[in-house]
């Protein structure tokens, strides 16, 4: 005690020779003001908030807010012991309000440290408030101010309230996408600091797309109707066009529709990568579009730079679309491709192929016309050679192109015999076989 007089009174003496530097600082009573800064952050010190908290209150009266900052922060230390003892409901309040009002307060006369103290209240308001209205607003305040220095939990609780308020009707729809929108944008900019920021950041990203999933916020309908004015008014815009790609994936069943389509046919324009022509081309093929889809997937295959695997998938896929739009000489090429250069999808290439050959319809007489199936059964056994698990399903249509083969007798009549080499030319396909009879 005989320390803490001390210093107060050395403090007393000195503003007493200062007073006109204290005036300006420590406000009208300066002296009572350093007094009782110093008085209770003694106590404050040795984490004895029960007795720091009278002389902090008067320190907090006296002084302005400009005369010391740490008397904010260790305000709200203060509060937050005070809400932790506190049962009386007005009480509460009461303290809950004042802690709050310090974040501003530290906001508003120190703006190096705005985003601090703005990031700080919105934790604050997660911790302690429970109405959604107050949550919302005090959210969206801390995020006009601070944009992408806004901690990344506030964001996530800002949508939290948002959906909230939308469940009790107190928000419209267009608010919440909006919300969610513009909080995964600040996300995508936000600069971790560290390790466990970078992984604060991903939970938050993977939270915030569960929870406005889950909230059933937007019907597919809502969106379109919300965004095909937009996107037909500012058709270049790549921002809008991934908010509506982004939001109506969230949505169940909404990739499936033109605004959808062209939301990111206009993505692959203005940012073209192997990922978005790809997503083209499954979009075109599920609207039986297959000369779009080819086109999309020709160039997502020719933009991959070092993905051998995902090449010979994409070739793979390739072939099949090429196969379900009627090309069959494309699709042979293809599937060829992907058997000679990758092994582990020979055996699906060749099955592919055994179909491709198994389909097709070509020649004047009997045998130009049953001499394909020669080739599927080939090509089957093949595929089953290359990869066991296609055995039963490739005996199968070897059974079933069997039964197609000519007769003995009938091969006799166009001087051919079982077991002779035989070339099938066809549709833009060549291959070489054996005669098989029944």
């Amino acid at each position: 005690m005989k320390k803490l007089t001390l210093v107060i009174l050395t403090l007393t003496l000195m503003l007493g020779g200062t007073s006109l530097f204290a005036q300006g600082k420590y406000g009208a009573d300066s002296a009572q003001c350093v007094t009782n800064l110093s008085f209770y952050k003694e106590y404050f010190k040795q984490k004895n908030y029960a007795e720091a908290l009278p002389s902090w209150r008067k320190a907090y009266t006296l002084c302005p807010p400009s005369a010391n900052q740490t008397m904010l922060i260790d305000g709200a230390t203060l509060m937050r012991d005070l809400l932790r003892k506190t049962t009386d409901a007005t009480y509460r309040d009461a303290i809950l309000d004042t802690l709050l009002t310090l974040s501003d307060t530290r906001a508003a006369n120190y703006p190096r440290y705005a985003v601090a103290a703005l990031n700080a209240k919105g934790q604050d308001l997660h911790n302690y408030v429970k109405d959604a209205r107050k949550l919302y607003d005090g959210f969206e305040q801390i995020i006009a101010n601070n944009q992408a220095e806004t901690r990344a939990t506030t964001l996530l609780y800002d949508l939290q309230a948002a959906i909230d308020l939308f469940q009790a009707g107190q928000l419209d729809a267009e608010s919440v996408i909006n919300a969610y929108q513009r909080n995964g944008d600040i996300l995508e900019k936000i600069t971790p600091a560290n390790d466990a920021d970078k992984e604060q950041v991903a939970s938050v990203k993977t939270d915030m797309g569960s929870l406005f999933a889950s909230s059933k916020v937007a019907s597919c309908e809502t969106l379109v109707e919300l965004y095909t004015p937009r996107l037909a008014a500012d058709p270049d815009n790549l921002q809008l066009a991934q908010s509506v790609v982004k939001t109506m994936s969230m949505t169940e069943g909404c990739d499936d529709n033109d605004l959808f389509l062209q939301a990111v046919t206009t993505m692959n324009k203005l940012d073209p990568s192997a990922s978005s022509s790809y997503y083209l081309s499954r979009l075109h093929v599920a609207r039986g579009n297959f000369k779009e889809a080819v086109t999309y997937l020709e160039n997502a295959i020719a933009s991959l730079e070092a993905d051998d695997a995902r090449k010979g998938d994409w070739t793979y896929e390739l072939a099949t679309v090429c196969f379900k739009g009627g090309d069959s000489a494309h699709a042979f090429e293809y599937a060829s491709k992907v058997a000679a250069e990758n092994a582990a999808l020979a055996g699906k290439a060749y099955f592919l192929i055994g179909n491709i050959w198994g389909s097709t319809r070509c020649g004047s007489d009997e045998i130009s016309r049953r001499a394909p199936y020669w080739v599927a059964c080939d090509f089957m056994n093949k595929a089953k050679a290359a990869d066991e698990s296609l055995t039963e399903e490739a005996n199968r249509y070897i059974s079933q192109y069997s039964v197609y083969f000519p007769e003995t007798a009938e091969a006799f009549m166009y001087d051919i015999t079982k077991g002779q080499s035989y070339t099938v030319v066809c549709g833009g396909m060549r291959a070489t076989t054996t005669v098989r009879t029944r």
